[in-house]
């Protein structure tokens, strides 16, 4: 699915600021790294499906078509053209924090296979880095909806890019965590989701949390954040290709990671392990059946959160 999608440059949806009629040009020319996938943020994680493929099945038959791939994207010009985008006027927002957060993922996978290519990245991947932080630290709540703009899991991604990339060592990302969840309680588990979301805020709330705190002190968040467990059913979307619709199938996926991640946050005695592990079981098998690539609205970002549930 990435490598279908990745050089494909429509149909796209452009999330763009002009500031003057030179402004006015295709895709390929206005972001030459990231322009396929229908938008910029599923470009980048596309480009990160590939490089954790390549982690994991360094030998396989697509292997050779995927290095290709990531090389014809991430060249030095290329970058140089999304740096002058990505910092140009009015356009302080552009991909905040959901795109910005998977090019530090992107960058960290790059980092993890040992390709040229995180050096080449790095000046796009820095200048994101200021563009977060500079918003973090501005930031007076945290969004809690359940698509791109939501806070908690940009952070989530954020925290485990730093691992690969120990040239990244954020304390306003820590901060923000903190600041914005750990006084949560009574989470309103049974007004989600809504109608076209693709990530949970309660889940993506807690499974960030548990990135920050011990087993026993994050036993003790949760219980006031959820204090009593729902059963959390698979979501089903109506048309697979109506492209806000399919969004309910990546909430099958994510829930399903996030509820895994929160059950192996807890103690391992904690009685929640197995109801959580139970639900993400059910999540999984649901949103992995509808990663078909029969609609292009799924097609071009499922697979990568089919590759982030299997192999995170």
């Amino acid at each position: 699915m990435a490598l279908n999608c990745i050089h494909r440059e429509y149909p796209n949806k452009i999330a763009h600021v002009l500031n003057s009629d030179a402004d006015v040009r295709p895709p390929r020319e206005l972001t030459p790294a990231f322009y396929g996938c229908f938008d910029w943020h599923s470009a980048v994680h596309g480009h990160w499906m590939l490089a954790r493929l390549l982690r994991v099945f360094p030998n396989a038959g697509f292997a050779d078509e995927a290095r290709d791939a990531l090389k014809r994207s991430i060249t030095p010009k290329n970058i140089a053209a999304e740096i002058e985008y990505l910092t140009a006027p009015e356009r302080e927002s552009f991909e905040r924090p959901y795109g910005l957060a998977w090019l530090s993922t992107l960058r960290a996978e790059l980092r993890a296979i040992v390709s040229p290519l995180a050096e080449i990245l790095y000046p796009l991947e820095s200048a994101a880095w200021v563009k977060v932080e500079r918003w973090l630290r501005k930031l007076p709540y945290p969004d809690r909806s359940g698509q791109h703009a939501n806070t908690a899991f940009a952070l989530s991604l954020l925290i485990d890019s730093m691992v690969l990339n120990p040239d990244r060592s954020s304390l306003d990302v820590f901060e923000a965590a903190s600041r914005f969840y750990a006084k949560d309680h009574d989470a309103a588990a049974h007004m989600e989701p809504s109608g076209e979301d693709f990530l949970s805020p309660m889940l993506a709330e807690a499974d960030l949390m548990r990135r920050l705190y011990s087993p026993d002190k994050f036993a003790l968040w949760l219980t006031r954040l959820i204090p009593e467990l729902p059963a959390i059913e698979p979501a089903t979307s109506t048309d697979r290709s109506d492209g806000k619709l399919a969004h309910l199938d990546g909430l099958n996926l994510s829930r399903a990671w996030m509820l895994r991640g929160i059950a192996g946050g807890l103690p391992k005695k904690d009685s929640r392990r197995r109801p959580l592990g139970l639900m993400a079981d059910a999540h999984r098998e649901a949103g992995l059946k509808s990663v078909t690539g029969e609609h292009y609205a799924g097609g071009h970002w499922l697979g990568t959160f089919a590759v982030y549930l299997e192999t995170h």
